[in-house]
């Protein structure tokens, strides 16, 4: 499928068919569409927790407003960004990009005394505006990937995340739900389906200056 056709065809799931499940390599490939995901100055402060687990779906719903594709899709997708974003994380990234590419020191110091310094002078709520953004590029990429893989998805924000992070144990691991994303293949019945996408035309909504 070509992207336009692909984005074309994809539309917020209302019913999934319960009965079918994303492929292995097709989760593979969302995988890696997280990781590859660009965000901001490359540190990547998100994580994705990918649920299969009927109970856990089933202990889900009632903080999911009861959505009933929380329970139905093959697979749940929490979008989750992590609590603590300190100098330590920072350096931990530049470790690693040394460990990859073997940049010198004195190329990546610089920028990493710049973001040290940046991210110390940020307040806690502006760290977390910064990184829930980035889980929000995630998920319109996961979205697009998953279209291209024919694969159906419902994009919410209607959850308690409180109660997920309690229910999924999430505290162990210092990460914060932000996005949720049930995936799997629509219900036949699903009468959104068949609806004609809305959107805006081109003109109203592109400025070219040329």
């Amino acid at each position: 499928m070509k992207t336009i056709e692909a984005l074309s065809w994809r539309y917020a799931t209302k019913k999934f068919d319960s009965s079918k499940l994303v492929e292995n390599k097709k989760l593979e490939k969302i995988k890696n569409a997280f990781n590859l995901t660009p965000t901001s100055y490359g540190l990547q402060p998100i994580k994705l927790i990918i649920i299969q687990n009927q109970d856990l779906k089933n202990k889900l719903l009632p903080y999911s407003y009861n959505q009933n594709q929380i329970v139905d899709a093959s697979h749940l997708l929490v979008f989750c960004i992590d609590n603590i974003i300190d100098k330590e994380f920072i350096l931990k990234n530049f470790d690693l990009i040394k460990s990859v590419r073997n940049t010198p020191d004195e190329i990546l110091n610089p920028y990493k005394d710049y973001l040290v310094n940046h991210f110390n002078q940020l307040s806690s709520e502006e760290i977390i505006e910064w990184a829930t953004n980035q889980a929000y590029l995630a998920m319109g990429n996961v979205l697009t990937v998953s279209a291209l893989e024919k694969i159906d998805a419902c994009p919410m924000e209607g959850f308690i995340p409180e109660k997920f992070t309690e229910i999924l144990g999430l505290e162990q691991f210092d990460l914060t739900p932000v996005l949720v994303m049930p995936i799997g293949y629509r219900d036949k019945k699903d009468e959104f389906s068949s609806m004609k996408k809305v959107r805006k035309p081109l003109e109203e909504v592109i400025i070219e200056m040329n």
